[in-house]
């Protein structure tokens, strides 16, 4: 449901004269209009029970005694430069400071339309807005009420009823009625009542699609975020999510971690085993093992001492690769390195170097364009 309330701002003549108590004003609801007034009875239409789900604004109308209108036309400019050039050229047309004018123009719906203008004063703006806060009412728009009049035909003006003011219109002009000033304005043309059906179905259409609103420029409501509680609530529940799972994903991967290296442990344990050798976990067969091998290649002559050194140095170095190994009795590890650079190979000889390794390294250029080296070194440091 669309439920809008409707309030005639009172006229700056009954504001300075202290007299603007009662207002008139109507409700609409989905577009049918269900209770109107001239007194203060919005306050209870406003505050009837309402729906939750109903979309609820209010919509000042200013009076067309504070706030005549013109229809300007522009037949050659794009909606916006029409728009543009008519608050130009109706600051142009005004009378007083212009700094203390406050002009608006409404957007035409296409090329050639005409374009709607109101000029007021930012003082006007002043006492409506405190008249509205007084009451605690924000409105959505504030529309100027002579724009609901809708044009007569070229050679007739036509006088409606608009609230509490009787309002002229003609073709491009809609202002307060003045009894000794209109037959001078309308000259020939005759000036005619509009139909009070067709005076509601104008202002209903005003109501859905405002030709413009004074709440423009300095005076549009600056915006104020609110917090919905159940989208707060969602992001509480989000953030406690986004908690847990930051948490699980590290247990879990310690986990898998854990598994697989017991998995691998079982599985070195299980190939000492094959060799020979019993023992209760993997570093006790590693420990084993290398003593096996440090007895049979004489203490520091053996294969484990130069090879886990050089895997040590290759493991800060990613970019090189091992393609031939092979160990003497003597205790010499001889071995082919691959690598995209010279450097990468010069920082594994280096880290082997500076572990008190003698090392020979003769290099070669590869086939695939890589850089390579044959390299010997020596299990003695």
């Amino acid at each position: 449901m669309t439920r809008t309330l409707v309030i005639w701002l009172p006229p700056l003549a009954a504001l300075d004269e202290g007299t603007a108590e009662d207002s008139a004003w109507l409700r609409v609801d989905d577009g049918v209009i269900v209770d109107s007034g001239q007194d203060n009875g919005w306050v209870e239409a406003w505050e009837k029970p309402r729906d939750d789900s109903a979309d609820e604004r209010l919509v000042a109308l200013a009076p067309a005694a504070d706030v005549p209108l013109r229809w300007l036309h522009y037949p050659d400019a794009a909606p916006a430069q029409a728009a543009a050039a008519a608050r130009i050229d109706a600051l142009k047309a005004s009378l007083g400071d212009a700094s203390a004018l406050h002009v608006v123009a409404g957007e035409p719906a296409g090329i050639g339309q005409a374009v709607p203008v109101a000029v007021t004063t930012h003082a006007a703006m002043t006492a409506w807005t405190e008249w509205l806060k007084a009451r605690e009412l924000t409105p959505a728009a504030i529309i100027p009420a002579a724009a609901a009049v809708p044009p007569p035909d070229p050679e007739a003006l036509w006088t409606a009823e608009v609230g509490y003011e009787q309002v002229i219109r003609s073709t491009d002009r809609a202002w307060v009625s003045d009894p000794e000033l209109d037959p001078l304005i309308a000259g020939h043309r005759g000036i005619a009542p509009l139909d009070a059906d067709r005076m509601r179905e104008a202002l209903l259409l005003t109501l859905a699609a405002p030709p413009l609103d004074l709440l423009s420029g300095g005076w549009k409501p600056k915006r104020s975020w609110s917090v919905d509680s159940a989208m707060l609530r969602r992001v509480k529940w989000l953030g406690i999510a986004l908690l847990v799972v930051s948490l699980l994903v590290p247990i879990i991967y310690a986990l898998r971690l854990a598994s697989d290296t017991a998995r691998a442990d079982d599985a070195v344990v299980a190939m000492a085993k094959k060799a020979g050798v019993t023992a209760p976990d993997a570093a006790a067969a590693e420990a084993e093992l290398d003593r096996r091998l440090a007895a049979a290649g004489g203490g520091p002559l053996a294969f484990s001492v130069p090879a886990s050194a050089l895997y040590d140095a290759m493991g800060d170095a990613p970019g090189v690769t091992l393609k031939t190994l092979s160990h003497r009795t003597d205790g010499t590890l001889t071995t082919t390195l691959a690598a995209p650079r010279v450097e990468d190979i010069n920082k594994v000889l280096l880290a082997l170097q500076a572990r008190g390794y003698r090392i020979t390294a003769q290099p070669m250029a590869g086939s695939d364009g890589q850089q390579m080296a044959n390299i010997t070194i020596r299990a003695v440091p």
